[in-house]
Order: C-alpha cells, then structure tokens, then sequence
C-alpha cells in the first residue's frame, strides 16, 4: 500500500485553529469538550492500571490453587495471554480508525452502516455493564484485602459489614479525586505502572530470598490439583483458566480516553497493546514467584484469612513481612479502581452525549473547571457501591455480577471486531493496523470470545446446589433480555447510535498518515 495519494480536486483549507487530533474528533462527529493533555504513556497506564496483575491474580489465586492447581496457573497464564493480545490487537486496529471516548459502541455503529444503531446499542449496554461491574469487583477486592490487613494488624474483623464499609470509602476516595481533573488522574496512573512493576519485583524477590524452601520445578509447572469435585481433569483445566482470563480485562479504557490523549490515533492503539504485554510478562513472574513460595498448599487454601495468597506471604515471610506485601497488594488494588472508574465515566459520558441512558443530559455534563464529566463519575461510582453492597445479604449473587462483568465486557470487544471481519478491505484503516495479520488475528479473537463465554457460565464446584450454582447464565439473561426488551419496545424508535454533530468538508485517506506497520 503506497502513501501517496492523489485527488483531482484540492482539498478545502484546514482550520488552523484546530489540531490534528481536534480535526479527527471533528471529522468523527464531535467536538473537543474534554481536557487533551494526557501523553501516550499515560493513556498506556490506565489500561495497565485496570489490567492490575496485582488486583486480578492475587484475588483469584485461591480459585486457581483449587481448580487445575500449579499446573493450571504457570501454563494458563501464557495461554490466556496469548488469546487475550489477539483480541486487544483487534481492538487496537480499530481504535486507530476511530479514536473517541464512545469506543467499542461507536465502533459497533460505524462498522455495520445497516444495522449500526442496534449492534451499538448491544455493544455500549454490554461494556457499560461490565464496567460498573468491573470497577465494583476490584474495589471490593481491595476492600477486602484491606480488612484482612486491618485485621492482622489491629484486629478489626473481617465480616462482610466491615468490609463494605471499606468498601464505601475507597469509592468515595476514588469518585474525589476524579472529579480534581484527568491531569491528576494521569499523574496518579503514571505513578501507578511503576507500584505495580516495582511491587512485583519486592514481592517475588522477597519470595525468592527469604524462604529457606521453595517448591520443586515439577511442583510448579506439572502438580494438578482438582478440589472442585468434578471427575473431568480436561473440564477443570478448562475452568483454571479462568483466573488468567478475570486478570486480563479493562484495556479498553485506553479507547475510552483517546479524546483526552495526544496522538490519539497512534497512542490509543499502543495503549491497549502495550498494556497487555506488558502485563502478561510481569504477570507470569507474579505468578511464578508466588506459586515457587507455597510452604503449605492445603494451609494456604484453608487459609483462616479466607485469602491464601496472604497465608503464602504468612508462611513463607512472618507477620511483617506479610504485612508489608499486602500493603503493596493494596497499593495496586486502589490504583487499579481509580482508573477503572476514570474509564468507566467516559464511557457514561459518551453514551449520554448520545442519549442512551436514562437522565442522560444528567451524565453527560462537564464540569467548565476540570473539564471533567462530574456526574459521569458518580454514577459510576454509586453503581459499582450498588452491586458491591449485594455481599451484606449473598455473596453469591455478588459472585455472578463479577462473573458477568467479564462476559460483558468481552462481548462488547468483540461485536465490532466481528464487524470489521465482515468489513474486509472496505475497512477504513488508520494510521496503526495489522496488514495482512488483519483477518487471522481477528478470526482468532472472535472464537476465543465465544469459548471464554461459554466457559464462565458453566458450573465451577460439584454437587451443584442452591449456593454453589453458577448464577452467571441468569444474570446475563436478565441484562441482555432487558436491553433487547427496551430496544423493541421504545429504543429502536429514537435511539439512531451515536450523534453526528459536525460533517466532514473533505475526504480523508489516513492510511498516508504513516506507512503500513
């Protein structure tokens, strides 16, 4: 493909005023609201911080020492992971074409002209689902690794209305500080990338030098472990990746603020692509590290803390320095729930700006200080509170709104990867794409969406009962039925996808803005 391009006609006069990546937003239909002063590298770190290997592996690390065990965690990790960077260089290729804060809704709308209103209403209501989910079971991670510290510490028990309560308050904290403005959040995940590598650093090399034991090799790379009850050893090894498949989720968010980052176009795309490399190498060295330290498997699984990688840290390191690592642990966790919630309330901005959720001239309002959707933010805030809370009463019920925030947002990914399969060569291409990897990549991303899906709706414990049935296929009933509901019902009839406010004055061919990669 040449970057030449040539045009019979001359093109008509740019504005001046306006930058390149104004100019874009302008073509794309909307006009620059929102503060543009986030760098590349912060944009990489609000997906890293969402992604959080910190939050996601050690949350889920007790689910893995039970379902597949050593094996399952060391091997499924690089697998999942190589599944997941398909998807996110997807995803990647289309952010390019399109960078603005409606992401994979606006994406869904534009890559099927026909049909556009439709997928982007599925699309936006499946991400803004699995977004306010997401950021609930992340902050309610870190709440309750915060009461078990508390607890270790001063004794404050960890009880479900202890834990709520904190709950409430990392929220709270992190609805303030995004409403200070997006240059205190990039500062904020700036300093979040470097917690999280050099976290993991103190954490494995404090597992690897203190311990006078360590796990064999062949423990950690080959020991199954089946306490779920099934007779499958394939079934199981198929629910161990779960763990890996929960951890690898939220780089989408760096589409979310391609309107407030620099090179949108070009820096969207890295975000989410580095985000997910970067977190799958230093990733499986969490893991690695972590799983070498076990000094007593069933101790650490019937941990009295109810969180076996703290019994791990307490096994292998003492009190203090158990202390210590859950204080990094945390560290990360809050990091992590501040950038989902920045995420999160501009993907509420975008879908308000386009009138599809109810009260939307409520969230779609920016504040003239901060430039900052205020609203935005605490609703997504109250959201995650909302679902977060439902532990006071069922805690499996909790469970399955965790469950459904990945199906959700893996959905929502997907659909307009699917499109822009169906696409083909008429795809508009930005300035990063794939080439010729376009259709494999993709095909590759669709299906293992489909599998994963599958997958987190099937039961994990054996005999299944009242609390141990995996109510993930009702709640996805409830939320997709729903939506499908409304949009037969009244939305078909005046929601028309995202609001084009500008109209282009002259053609466009941004393939020439930068060679093929």
């Amino acid at each position: 493909m040449s970057s030449d391009h040539h045009s019979p006609h001359p093109p008509a006069p740019a504005d001046d005023s306006l930058s390149a990546d104004e100019r874009r937003l302008k073509e794309l239909g909307y006009t620059q609201e929102l503060a543009r002063s986030m760098s590349g590298f912060s944009n990489f770190a609000v997906s890293f911080s969402i992604v959080s290997i910190l939050s996601g592996c050690l949350t889920l690390y007790g689910f893995g020492m039970t379902t597949g065990g050593p094996a399952l965690i060391t091997w499924g990790w690089p697998v999942v992971g190589a599944m997941t960077l398909c998807v996110a260089l997807a995803m990647a290729e289309i952010c390019s074409s399109y960078p603005t804060a409606g992401g994979l809704y606006y994406w869904a709308a534009k890559l099927a002209p026909s049909r556009g209103p439709a997928w982007s209403w599925v699309t936006g209501w499946c991400n803004f689902m699995g977004q306010v989910a997401v950021t609930a079971g992340v902050d309610f991670g870190a709440a309750s690794f915060a009461n078990a510290f508390l607890e270790l510490q001063w004794g404050y028990a960890s009880t479900p209305a202890h834990t709520v309560l904190i709950f409430a308050v990392i929220l709270l904290l992190h609805g303030l500080l995004n409403t200070r403005g997006v240059r205190l959040v990039a500062v904020l995940n700036n300093v979040s990338v470097w917690w999280h590598v050099f976290g993991v650093l103190i954490i494995v090399g404090a597992l690897l030098a203190i311990p006078s034991h360590h796990a064999s090799a062949s423990f950690v790379f080959t020991r199954f472990v089946n306490n779920t009850g099934f007779h499958s050893s394939f079934y199981v090894a198929l629910l161990g990746l779960l763990l890996a498949q929960y951890t690898l989720t939220g780089y989408d968010a760096s589409a979310h603020m391609t309107e407030e980052t620099h090179d949108a176009a070009r820096s969207g795309p890295k975000g989410i692509v580095n985000s997910v490399v970067v977190s799958l190498v230093a990733g499986w060295i969490l893991l690695l590290g972590i799983t070498f330290a076990i000094q007593n498997y069933d101790g650490a699984v019937n941990s009295s803390t109810g969180v076996p990688p703290a019994q791990i840290f307490l096994d292998a390191l003492g009190a203090s320095g158990a202390k210590l690592l859950l204080l990094i642990v945390i560290g990360a966790q809050f990091f992590c729930g501040m950038a989902s919630v920045t995420a999160n309330s501009r993907m509420i901005y975008a879908f308000s700006r386009d009138g599809a959720l109810p009260g939307s001239r409520i969230w779609h309002r920016i504040d003239p200080r901060t430039q900052t959707p205020t609203n935005a933010v605490w609703l997504a805030a109250g959201g995650a509170f909302l679902l977060g809370a439902q532990d006071l009463w069922n805690a499996t019920a909790y469970a399955a709104v965790t469950s459904v925030s990945v199906i959700g947002m893996y959905i929502s990914y997907v659909i307009p990867v699917y499109l822009r399969l169906r696409q083909g060569d008429a795809f508009e291409r930005g300035p990063w794409h794939l080439g010729r990897w376009s259709k494999p990549v993709g095909t590759l991303a669709v299906g293992w969406t489909v599998l994963i899906s599958v997958l987190f709706m099937l039961p994990t414990v054996s005999p299944i009962t009242v609390t141990s049935f995996n109510y993930t296929p009702v709640a996805v009933a409830v939320v997709l039925g729903s939506a499908g509901i409304w949009w037969l019902v009244s939305a078909r009839h005046w929601f028309t996808g995202p609001k084009i406010h500008q109209v282009p004055t002259e053609p466009t061919d941004r393939t020439s803005e930068l060679e093929p990669r």
